[in-house]
């Protein structure tokens, strides 16, 4: 069956302000793209997400229409920018938002999250790609999520500069061929788990 994906961006600016974030991000889905992979993106802050760890914490959520695309989809991609060496608290909301899936199983005793696959974009004008995309891959995985090799692209600017990843002429050769990397790694193990789903517990 095709492949599907669904990209959430935790920028802090709001629609239809322009987002590093989501640039990164709709070049990630461009790059699955090539590998059969079809997909939207969702900019987390134009939805009234509440904080809380239930599937749905009431009066007037979006989380539970936007946990309905994930858990239809195969891939999940999220894509933060860094602030203060962290990612965005609209990316952390939807980690904590994402917990609810612990308590969430099929009839076989497996997480809803089991055999779909998770990848991370990030962006920033401070050092700390490597420590967000930790952070995110460790809570991604603690909820059921699988992770690829390679499974991060990111561009992080001079520190303290003001040029942010939207404003370059062009991607960066380096960005690119990650973004490149991490297409094809998630396309490939989404496939297979597609085909062939974990054993139930």
């Amino acid at each position: 069956m095709p492949l599907t994906a669904v990209v959430l961006v935790g920028t802090l600016t709001p629609s239809p302000q322009p987002s590093s974030s989501e640039l990164l991000g709709r070049q990630v889905l461009e790059a699955l793209g090539e590998h059969g992979v079809t997909g939207e993106v969702v900019r987390l802050v134009d939805h009234d997400v509440k904080p809380g760890v239930q599937t749905d914490m009431g009066d007037g959520d979006a989380w539970p229409a936007i946990r309905d695309r994930v858990l239809a989809a195969d891939i999940l991609v999220l894509a933060t920018p860094i602030w203060l060496g962290q990612p965005s608290s609209v990316t952390k909301r939807a980690l904590e938002r994402l917990d609810a899936e612990l308590s969430e199983t099929d009839d076989e005793g497996r997480l809803l999250t089991y055999g779909k696959v998770a990848a991370v974009a990030v962006v920033g004008n401070e050092d700390g790609a490597h420590h967000t995309s930790a952070e995110l891959f460790q809570a991604l995985n603690d909820v059921g999520f699988t992770i690829p090799a390679a499974a991060v692209t990111y561009w992080v600017g001079e520190a303290m500069g003001s040029t942010d990843y939207q404003d370059l002429d062009e991607t960066p050769e380096a960005t690119a061929g990650t973004t490149a990397t991490l297409a094809r790694n998630t396309a490939h193990l989404a496939a297979l788990l597609q085909r062939e789903q974990y054993p139930a517990g």
